[in-house]
């Protein structure tokens, strides 16, 4: 296969696995035990990542994340809102524009989740999101 047939082939199961999340029908508690699986991604600049990429995390049981307890943990308490993770008041970043965006998808607790932000640098992105964006391998 070329390296562009690769990447569609890639990116078409990323789909498929969103579209998968997203499908799985809502139970009306919403409580601990409901499918929570998001895919994570985060690309440098102020376009958000497409569905090329990206790491999909499943929060029950955690997994699929190199922090996945830490990450579910912090989602939980905020109930999925990535928006209100607070921030973190140790970390002081430098003041370099160096754009990353942050985008999440799928399903918290039977709630669809669409969440795009970018952040001046990675530091800001960590220090406001905590471990959910931490994709790095290394």
């Amino acid at each position: 296969m070329t390296n562009t047939s690769l990447k569609a082939v890639r990116a078409g199961l990323l789909a498929a696995l969103v579209l998968f999340a997203c499908a799985v029908p809502a139970r009306a508690a919403g409580g601990p035990g409901e499918d929570s699986r998001l895919l994570l991604a985060v690309t440098h600049g102020e376009t958000p990542a497409d569905a090329e990429g990206g790491v999909l995390l499943s929060c029950d049981p955690p997994r699929g994340h190199r922090h996945a307890a830490r990450a579910c943990a912090e989602l939980a308490a905020v109930d999925g809102r990535i928006g209100d993770l607070p921030p973190r008041e140790d970390v002081v970043c430098p003041m370099v524009y160096a754009p990353v965006t942050a985008r999440a998808s799928g399903v918290w607790r039977g709630r669809a989740v669409d969440y795009t932000e970018t952040f001046p640098n990675t530091c800001t992105m960590t220090a406001r999101t905590g471990s959910v964006f931490a994709l790095d391998t290394e």
